[in-house]
This record gives C-alpha cells, structure tokens and sequence, in this order.
C-alpha cells in the first residue's frame, strides 16, 4: 500500500486552501463546503474528480490519486445521507460498547421485579408439567 506523507511544506501549501479544514503528514481534512460543493458539481456539472479538484486549487501532484477516492467515498456518503451526511462529522459520533443503563423509579423496579417473578413462575410450572409428561 502506497501511502503519502506530506512535508512541513506540504502541508502549508495545503493549508492556504480555504477547502482544508485540517491537514496533518498523512491526512487531509476537506471542508464539509468542498465535499458538497464537489459531489454537486459531479452529479450536475459531470466533472471528473480531477477537475473538480485542480478547479478547487489543489496540486494533484502532492496529494496524488486521494481526489477519485475521495469524492467516490462522498458519492456513496450523500447517496445514502444526503447533504446532511455530508455537513456533519460522523467519526466518533456513535457510542459503541454496551449502553448506559437508565436509572429507573422505585416504581419502575418493583415492576420490572414483578414481571421477572411472573416469568419465573410460569417456566417452573411448565418445566413441572414437561417432567410429568416423561414419566408417564
């Protein structure tokens, strides 16, 4: 895998652009106003990623093939979010892991309780009348 690293130059040069958010020696952060602006002039203008990218300012031969990749990873992102998924920052956005548990009234667990107790019996009664069943 052929990855980029870009240079304290680099990354100054990219940093003038008013479409980059954020750039570090291995990434580029575009603007949310780029990436709508991108996909838009795909789908009506039918502009190759290229263009829209060299139209945007940017030096295909620092960042390399990252435009085709880019705008077809935001094609997929507004065709299944819309602009929405594309103007807000998904990553970290979701908790993963198990969820927090609610605090519940005193109400609330002696009903809980109660329906627990409910189902406790009904499953003794059943396992009861299964073993009767196997004796006979």
């Amino acid at each position: 895998m052929n990855r980029r690293i870009f240079n304290s130059e680099q990354i100054a040069n990219l940093l003038k652009n008013p479409y980059v958010s954020n750039c570090s020696s291995k990434a580029i952060t575009y603007s949310k106003i780029f990436k709508i602006s991108a996909v838009k002039q795909y789908y009506e203008d039918g502009l190759p990623a290229r263009h829209i990218f060299l139209n945007a300012g940017f030096d295909l031969g620092v960042i390399g093939d990252n435009p085709r990749y880019c705008l077809k990873r935001w094609k997929k992102t507004f065709k299944s979010r819309g602009i929405d998924g594309l103007a807000k920052e998904r990553r970290g956005a979701s908790p993963t892991g198990r969820p927090r548990i609610k605090e519940m009234t005193d109400a609330e667990k002696i009903n809980r309780l109660e329906a627990t107790v409910a189902y406790l019996r009904a499953e003794n009664d059943f396992l009861i009348k299964l073993r009767a069943l196997r004796k006979s």
